[in-house]
């Protein structure tokens, strides 16, 4: 069963229409969590608007699937997400911007500690309240974005005077290139992490992101946390993606239309019809998360769209509010003005379009157009 998200438009008013299986991203949570022993923790990340989903709606399908602690990137995501979900453990990844804290207890936030300030910062609350906030302290294994260095981190966490009342809620590390795992930096990521908890080890740590989860037991620690591949995305870019696609995109036909050989089609005049086509023009572009690297050439084949079956790639520039497509071999039923035309989803997946574009999938999830009609049910 489909349901709209509040629009005030009627339907026909949208160029397109994005579809979101909340379903299946309980599924694929569900597939992850499998592949953890009973003592580890599958939590969720669902910031950017859960990868472009929605984060109400999806972070409800998450905890009704049995997920209880949620990771988002920013303090706004996080209080937007207690509202949602009032039961939830909620950590902000970015850690303890200056004048945040009080936020924090207050809307029962948990900052990811990112650095020696916030983490001395958040110590001399603790000391001031005579208690333990609940808190992550974030250690840099070889990333080198968030994270006391490793001699930060043993210095601190060693020394009972400095720490006072305040005992990290969780440990965690992230790993640099998870998504291809024969990369000797996860082997030196995992014994780096292991080495400098291991004096910690009741408290909870956690190095896993997607990726991590599918690399096997000795990367799960006692908390994983999921992004992309609850998504439908391709965590690990050298193995068949085991999980389930979750939005579709779809955009309507605006006009059919000839052209000659000889023709230039797009801005640029960058391709020329080789041969009488006829195209497609499509109410969708890189306003709607269409990324404009996907475009094609006289030099480089672009990505595709897909109507009923049928491949139809991508002629010229991507522009603002519209796409070409070479509809030249599809039967003309097919191609009718007002009909639909899969941009992303089961059969375009956002992996493929993100390899034309030179990109990640991640890029193409989060950029989801907000001038499409968004419904949530199945994709088929």
């Amino acid at each position: 069963m489909l349901f709209a998200a509040e629009d005030p438009f009627h339907t026909d008013l949208y160029g397109g229409r994005l579809t979101i299986d909340l379903e299946a991203i309980a599924q694929n949570w569900r597939f992850l969590k499998s592949k953890l022993t009973d003592n580890t923790e599958c939590a969720a990340a669902v910031k950017a608007d859960a990868y472009g989903t929605g984060q109400e709606p999806s972070g409800r399908a998450l905890f009704d699937a049995g997920c209880r602690t949620f990771f988002v990137a920013v303090p706004t995501e996080a209080i937007s997400l207690r509202q949602t979900l009032p039961d939830a453990t909620i950590y902000a990844l970015n850690g303890l911007l200056p004048g945040t804290a009080d936020h924090y207890l207050e809307n029962d936030i948990r900052p990811v500690l990112g650095s020696l300030v916030e983490v001395r910062d958040w110590i001399n609350l603790c000391k001031s309240a005579g208690r333990s906030f609940d808190a992550a302290v974030h250690v840099d294994t070889g990333i080198h974005r968030l994270g006391l260095s490793p001699d930060e981190f043993s210095a601190t966490l060693s020394d009972a005077d400095l720490m006072g009342p305040f005992v990290p809620s969780l440990l965690m590390s992230h790993l640099a290139c998870g998504s291809t795992p024969d990369h000797e930096m996860n082997g030196r990521q995992l014994e780096l992490f292991r080495e400098i908890t291991a004096p910690y080890a009741h408290i909870k740590r956690s190095l896993a992101n997607s990726a991590g989860v599918l690399m096997g037991h000795e990367y799960h620690f006692d908390l994983v946390r999921p992004g992309i591949s609850l998504y439908g995305g391709q965590a690990i870019e050298t193995e068949i993606n085991p999980m389930k696609p979750v939005a579709k995109v779809e955009a309507r036909i605006m006009i059919v239309r000839n052209v000659p050989e000889g023709d230039t089609i797009g801005y640029g005049a960058r391709q020329t019809a080789r041969r009488h086509l006829k195209n497609a023009v499509v109410a969708a572009g890189y306003a709607d998360g269409m990324l404009r690297s996907a475009s094609s050439s006289d030099d480089r084949a672009g990505g595709f769209a897909m109507i009923e079956g049928h491949k139809a790639p991508i002629l010229g520039r991507i522009s603002m509010d519209m796409i070409t497509l070479d509809v030249t071999d599809i039967p003309e039923n097919l191609v009718k003005r007002g009909a639909f035309v899969e941009m992303l989803g089961p059969n375009v997946a956002a992996a493929d379009l993100a390899a034309y574009a030179e990109t990640i999938d991640y890029e193409y999830l989060t950029s989801l157009g907000q001038r499409f009609r968004r419904v949530y049910g199945p994709l088929t």
